[in-house]
């Protein structure tokens, strides 16, 4: 299932919903490109600190967490895979604010949109 997502410059990019356990786990692994108008949604079910890792994840991201009311909290761009065949061997990024949603886009996309910290996504 996907959703439009509406970016802070007014652009739309369609999201694929994360909302199951597996989902979450499995999330962009094994992708070899994302389009630029596309990304992966992640709902948890409340506000907590996700941190993200980039184990099995071929491509850069830029990745968006935001608070229950859909206001960024913290980004990260250029978010760069793993090299690891390890999973214990891949860092965590991100995670250091309260947060329920995070929004994974294409390497550069979060700046073409104009998202940072303050903005507010609509989904």
């Amino acid at each position: 299932m996907t959703r439009a997502v509406t970016m802070p410059n007014d652009s739309k990019i369609y999201a694929e919903m994360a909302i199951e356990y597996s989902e979450m786990l499995r999330g962009l692994m094994f992708r070899d490109f994302l389009a630029n108008d596309r990304g992966m949604l992640f709902l948890h079910n409340k506000l907590g600190r996700y941190s993200y890792w980039m184990f099995q994840v071929k491509i850069p991201l830029d990745i968006i967490w935001m608070d229950n009311s859909k206001t960024v909290v913290e980004v990260l761009a250029n978010v760069p895979p793993c090299p690891s065949t390890i999973s214990s061997e891949c860092p965590q990024h991100g995670g250091t604010k309260d947060a329920q949603f995070v929004l994974e886009l294409a390497n550069g996309m979060a700046a073409k949109y104009g998202v940072t910290v303050g903005s507010k996504l609509d989904f």
